[in-house]
């Protein structure tokens, strides 16, 4: 009866053990294969997060690490006077209580905003709304532990552009302006700005848009970069970067919505900085006219065969246009023999001339068209 047990308990171990063994022949065999099919978890690459796809390992790191000390944090001041308590001034209050000695409050009123160093003598760009009604404008430079006082040099409203200038007495790191015109929708960009004080802070994104008319205030822009980059309050004058390292825009605005952000674009920038730097303006051409868009309607009304054009709607009293001989009604179609198919393209295009150039505007007028030659003149603040 023991042998029995004995037999029994020795087929059953060799049982166990023959389950075991193929066990683990299969399990070793399975991952063997799978690690030759698949990769090892140890042998997988792991993902390189610091760049974007499409964007070489290290290189959003390395631009942030070259073009951070020429981004600064602009403060600005303002001191106002005020009176906590208006019945000091009322003439009632004081008939029963007397005068009184009372000094107004001094009240300090600080902005923040961003900007970014472009010559190594301390010029620098920001946003005029940054700066705007500032008393004492203050700059903080990488590496420099106290702030720099700042003098504007030139601003202007319409395009929202401001020029600083600061004096450290040595040469200052610099940004170069890159060309907005080669950025494609899709394109890797960088911000570099102090929202809500919080210095140098870098978000990435890509050109969402570009060429965007955006009104912001009383501000109407014609041709803004589009970025889903997070641009929030204090970005304001700070630059957006291209993967090359260069100024494509200015950060200038952030819509009420995430993922929207506005650029002002670097070909604009450059092509009024020496007026900005060396006239404290932009001085631009004016042609003296009040002006609307040709709709469908008023090109059918005075027998045009598109509803392209700008028709005067007002033509001003001693102004280049009436001097030249323009009247009411008359439709622009052209300048120097370039197609004026909008607003947009007449402003442009006077901006660009002027102030003391000589234009031929091809005019439509009695179903006909005519050219007159104007001289601009500097348009009027």
């Amino acid at each position: 009866m023991r042998s029995k047990r004995t037999l029994i308990a020795v087929i059953l171990v060799a049982f166990l053990a023959g389950i075991v063994f193929t066990g683990g022949i299969l399990y070793a065999s399975g991952n063997y294969w799978l690690d030759k099919v698949f990769g090892s978890e140890e042998s997988k690459p792991v993902p390189d997060v610091s760049s974007p796809p499409g964007v070489e390992p290290g290189t959003i790191a390395s631009i942030v690490e070259k073009a951070g000390p020429a981004v600064v944090k602009i403060e600005t001041f303002v001191t106002t006077s005020e009176r906590s308590d208006p019945f000091f001034d009322d003439p009632f209050f004081r008939e029963f209580f007397g005068q009184f000695d009372y000094t107004p409050k001094k009240k300090v009123q600080h902005g923040l905003g961003s900007g970014f160093i472009v010559s190594p003598d301390g010029y620098i760009l920001t946003n005029e709304h940054v700066v705007q009604g500032a008393q004492e404008i203050n700059v903080n430079i990488v590496g420099k532990k106290s702030a720099v006082p700042a003098k504007v040099v030139g601003t202007d409203h319409e395009l929202d552009l401001a020029v600083l200038k600061i004096d450290t007495g040595k040469d200052l790191p610099v940004l170069k302006l890159g060309k907005s015109s080669a950025v494609a929708v899709g394109n890797w960009v960088i911000a570099i700005g102090n929202p809500y004080g919080l210095d140098h802070t870098v978000t990435v994104g890509v050109i969402s848009a570009t060429g965007r008319p955006v009104t912001i205030q009383d501000r109407s822009f014609r041709n803004l970069l589009q970025t889903d980059a997070s641009i929030n309050p204090g970005n304001s004058g700070g630059p957006l970067l291209n993967i090359k390292g260069e100024v494509i825009g200015i950060n200038t605005a952030v819509a009420q919505a995430q993922g929207i952000g506005f650029a002002i674009p670097s070909d604009t920038v450059e092509s009024v900085l020496d007026d900005l730097i060396n006239q404290g303006k932009v001085k631009r051409g004016w042609l003296g006219v009040e002006i609307q868009d040709v709709t469908p309607s008023i090109a059918d009304y005075f027998g045009l065969s598109e509803p392209e054009g700008v028709l005067l709607r007002n033509v001003l009293q001693g102004g280049p246009a009436q001097k030249a001989g323009l009247k009411q009604g008359d439709i622009i179609t052209a300048i120097d023999g370039k197609k004026v198919k909008n607003t947009g393209d007449l402003l442009d295009m006077i901006r660009e001339a002027g102030p003391g150039k000589k234009v031929q505007l091809t005019i439509w007028r009695n179903k006909k068209a005519e050219k007159y030659t104007v001289t601009l003149t500097e348009r009027p603040e």
